[in-house]
């Protein structure tokens, strides 16, 4: 009897819901198993790239030394250069001010600059993917040169920024730089398919976001970010192909996100207030937050649906708890007063 009533027990019990596969962990590397010695960092014994060096010098630079690069061996010169010959690269993140004018009075203070930047050189000009806000308190300080750790490889200007964790990139700033760097790669004639380039911006749904950022600044993107997640894929396509596919999308969700205003707007009007009425409204009619598996849902008939049920949004099933329960993590600067 007490086996029989432990199988119904088993029976009942419900089956865990199914999760996605985690990614193999890492495995630790062994002690110094990688990469080059001092010595071997310092040696002379590979062949530089010479041409770098005379473009340096032509530009008005000077070369301070070359050295291998630890981890790869790559070669990487050590330069001084016109500091108007440096610009930063035209996809990365927008400069903050108060952040440029805390450096400039920082380094003012010790009367030193003693962290390089990275630059490539690009038709006689040097950009940089990785000291912007040191470029810019350098010349507020009137700088006639700067350091830079220059790479002969251009490419690396667009991998450069996955190194950049000096500040933390909210959605909006990663968004942004992935889909500047996108155009920088179409603007260059780059050939492939847009899936081909997935290591360089990490996460297609930041593809689609950026785009539409670029049509509203003050695009609530977080609010949407979890449902586009779940539906966006790297396109098989061509990027000046797949870029137009973006633009559109990002378009489709700007159109949602009208239908979404019109519900919070009128949530406003009967008195519900809270800093997460968007997200309410939102969460309210992404009916993926029951999906259990299966394919990946389409793009366009997700927002579609979701934009069917903004438009039919009924108010009076609201309540003032159900808003004070959404709570969640902090907001996106843009989204405080959406």
């Amino acid at each position: 009897m007490a086996a029989k009533s432990a199988r119904k027990r088993a029976a009942a019990k419900p089956k865990p819901a199914a999760t996605t596969p985690r990614k193999p962990r890492r495995k630790k590397a062994a002690p110094q198993s990688r990469g080059l010695s001092p010595a071997d960092v310092a040696s002379d014994s590979v062949e530089y790239p010479t041409e770098i060096l005379d473009a340096v010098r032509e530009d008005g630079g000077e070369v301070l030394g070359v050295y291998r690069e630890p981890l790869g061996g790559h070669p990487v010169v050590l330069a001084v250069l016109p500091i108007d010959k440096v610009e930063p690269t035209p996809y990365q993140r927008d400069l903050s001010e108060p952040h440029v004018k805390r450096l400039a009075s920082a380094m003012e203070r010790l009367d030193r600059f003693l962290d390089p930047v990275i630059a490539v050189r690009k038709d006689g000009r040097y950009w940089t993917p990785n000291g912007n806000h040191r470029l810019h308190a350098s010349k507020m300080l009137g700088a006639k040169s700067i350091v830079a750790l220059l790479l002969p490889d251009e490419d690396v200007a667009y991998q450069i920024l996955a190194l950049n964790t000096e500040k933390a990139h909210n959605l909006k700033e990663r968004s942004l730089e992935v889909v500047r760097m996108y155009r920088g790669l179409v603007g260059a004639g780059r050939a492939g398919a847009e899936k081909t380039f997935a290591h360089l911006f990490e996460e297609p749904a930041f593809i689609t976001l950026g785009a539409a950022y670029e049509q509203r600044p003050r695009f609530s993107a977080g609010a949407y970010h979890p449902f586009v997640k779940v539906v966006e894929d790297f396109l098989d396509l061509p990027l000046d192909k797949a870029l137009a596919v973006r633009e559109a999308r990002a378009q489709r969700l700007l159109e949602l996100d009208d239908a979404v205003v019109a519900v919070v707007n009128a949530l406003k009007d009967k008195g519900m207030q809270s800093p997460y009425l968007k997200n309410f409204v939102v969460a309210r009619i992404n009916f993926l937050r029951f999906r259990k598996g299966g394919a990946k849902p389409d793009f366009d008939d997700t927002v579609e649906k979701m934009l069917a049920s903004a438009r039919k949004f009924n108010l009076d099933s609201v309540k003032r708890e159900d808003i004070g329960r959404m709570g969640g993590g902090p907001l996106e600067p843009d989204e405080e007063h959406a």
